[in-house]
């Protein structure tokens, strides 16, 4: 199979400006004297949790290495309406043309960490861990994995190259649990954690039997949930167990409540509203 190049935050970068400002930002040239310094604030407008500081300093270097950049919060850190976040200091014109590049990503990122932290809120004192999935935005995914951690959250595999996870239709193509976990044994030479998708306590028993690391409880209802784990720590293997499937703010606390370890939640990346930020520039 061919290899796939993941994209550097500089190339992410680099593109998210070719498709904003292409071959110049006419209002600003045509508006703004060439050499007028400015200063700008960024500023919260929302409560939230702030993420994505050093990519938005990765855009205004691009857009020009002499503008001064100093944030007031770090990534992981809450803010309220009114918080400023960082201050800009430098080419007016530089300032406009990065100013909506800039805001994508730390409006995206800091929603992404925003609500990872609702989430772990909702679980707390259940011991229950919150992952990500691959349900990120496409050439994001890394950013977006760092925006969870910043939120307090977990992040699952990265993509389909560091861990195996046999899923309902590998099942179906496979011949079964069994036959998957098989098959992937017999050509695992880099030791990569397997964990299996299962549907029903019968499919939990075969994966308990076929000796992975990690059990999926897919859409399981609260009663099958409850007793699958049950199950799992009844066996005394240490096989981890996660829960995952339409998992939302109104039912994660439940859900962790069964004793489940791990759960997942693809809303952290594919349904976050981004957090409300300004960028006021003070001439």
């Amino acid at each position: 199979m061919k290899p796939y190049a993941m994209l550097s935050t500089h190339e992410l970068v680099l593109a998210a400006l070719a498709e904003d400002i292409g071959d110049g930002d006419r209002t600003t040239l045509w508006t703004v004297p060439a050499g007028a310094v400015a200063q700008a604030r960024i500023v919260a407008k929302a409560p939230g949790v702030i993420a994505g500081i050093e990519v938005a300093r990765e855009v205004v270097c691009a857009v020009d290495r002499s503008v001064e950049m100093s944030p007031q919060v770090k990534d992981g850190d809450s803010v309220e309406a009114g918080d400023l976040v960082m201050t800009l200091h430098g080419s007016a014109r530089s300032l406009l043309s990065a100013e909506r590049v800039t805001l994508n990503f730390l409006q995206r990122l800091s929603g992404v960490a925003t609500l990872t932290r609702e989430y772990v809120r909702r679980v707390e004192g259940t011991g229950a861990r919150i992952l990500d999935t691959r349900k990120t935005t496409p050439g994001m995914r890394l950013l977006e994995k760092a925006a969870v951690r910043a939120g307090g959250g977990t992040n699952h595999r990265i993509g389909l190259f560091d861990m195996v996870l046999i899923k309902e239709n590998h099942i179906a193509a496979a011949g079964g649990i069994t036959a998957a976990v098989e098959a992937v044994r017999a050509q695992n030479r880099e030791g990569l954690r397997v964990e299996v998708e299962t549907r029903n306590l019968e499919e939990v028993d075969e994966a308990l039997r076929a000796g992975v690391d990690v059990i999926l409880f897919d859409n399981m209802p609260l009663e099958m949930l409850r007793e699958a784990v049950a199950r799992v720590r009844a066996s005394g293997t240490g096989t981890r167990t996660e829960a995952s499937g339409g998992v939302t703010l109104e039912t994660v606390g439940a859900i962790a409540r069964t004793g489940v370890d791990l759960i997942s939640v693809g809303a952290l990346t594919h349904s976050a509203p981004a957090l409300d930020l300004s960028m006021l520039i003070e001439g």
